[in-house]
């Protein structure tokens, strides 16, 4: 089943030339099925771009989904259009009436301030609350499962002296989870991140376990003990030359910056990328809204608490 999208967003088309099968709100109102709601909180600066990765992914699903993509009302973002905003993007005070049965924050460039240095920190706290009523099942990607994290548990964000900065292989603590059935015993995941969550402060939050790590990464996936909210430190999400995006920019603008790991064929920036992580990733997201979204939200999306 298609992913239902509002009927002129950008990356309809661009979904369709890679064979992903979406359709439009007008065609999908035509059919007699409950679809699973979505919010989806785009804080990334290019919103266009995390659309289009996230929705590639979403709709690798039997399951019909209406998603409503959500902005923080405090933050005018430099580098997508208004009129894009004005067109796709919900204010939160025109949904926090709603009920989800998903929720997705994406990552930001923010992850060097304070949490409270934030400009929509109070907001994005406002949201996280409301979630905790609203949703059924919340995943945080980046710097948003590092806010969630802080926010709902107290666990702290660390600097690192070296941007994480590549394509690492994880391993799961309990590969029997239903977050990762299908998944081989080591599976990729793009990171890029100036800090980090530690293992030995997740550990003294007795709801919260860590199910995935990377011996160069370090804590990649955690989960609250009711598996309602998922956290992950890295981009799977990411699409193949977006590290190699970002490794351009920063050398563009002088800015400290080493080549990606394990991403460039032979280590070579001269060469494409080798896409590791694909896989894992349209699984991932498959399992949760599955097995974490729709056979745990009730058919009554108004009796989620």
């Amino acid at each position: 089943m298609p992913v239902n999208i509002p009927d002129t967003l950008p990356a309809i088309e661009a979904l369709k030339q890679e064979n992903i099968f979406v359709i439009d709100t007008t065609r999908a109102s035509h059919q007699d099925i409950r679809p699973l709601r979505l919010a989806v909180l785009n804080l990334m600066p290019v919103k266009v771009t995390t659309e289009t990765d996230l929705i590639r992914l979403l709709s690798n699903t039997p399951l019909q989904l209406e998603i409503d993509l959500v902005m923080v009302g405090g933050h005018t973002p430099k580098n997508t259009s208004e009129k894009h905003m004005r067109s796709f993007y919900f204010d939160f005070s025109q949904i926090k009436h709603k009920k989800y049965d998903g929720l997705i924050v994406t990552g930001a460039p923010v992850e060097q301030l304070e949490y409270e240095d934030v400009t929509y920190w109070d907001e994005l706290v406002e949201i996280l609350d409301w979630s905790r009523t609203n949703v059924q099942s919340s995943l945080f990607i980046c710097w948003a499962s590092m806010a969630a994290l802080y926010h709902y548990y107290g666990v702290p964000k660390h600097p690192l002296n070296q941007k994480m900065f590549g394509v690492f292989h994880h391993t799961a603590s309990d590969p029997l989870l239903p977050i990762f059935r299908g998944f081989d015993d080591e599976f990729h995941v793009p990171h890029s991140r100036h800090t980090e969550i530690r293992k030995e402060d997740v550990a003294k939050v007795p709801d919260l376990d860590v199910i995935a790590e990377s011996e160069e990464a370090g804590v990649y996936m955690v989960k609250d003990k009711a598996n309602r909210r998922f956290f992950v430190t890295g981009h799977s999400e990411y699409a193949p030359n977006t590290l190699d995006g970002e490794y351009k920019r920063d050398l563009a603008k002088g800015a400290p910056i080493e080549m990606p790991k394990h991403y460039y064929k032979k280590n070579d920036p001269s060469k494409p990328p080798v896409v590791r992580w694909r896989g894992h990733a349209n699984l991932f997201f498959q399992n949760w809204l599955n097995y974490y979204v729709y056979q745990e939200t009730p058919y009554d999306i108004e009796n989620i608490r």
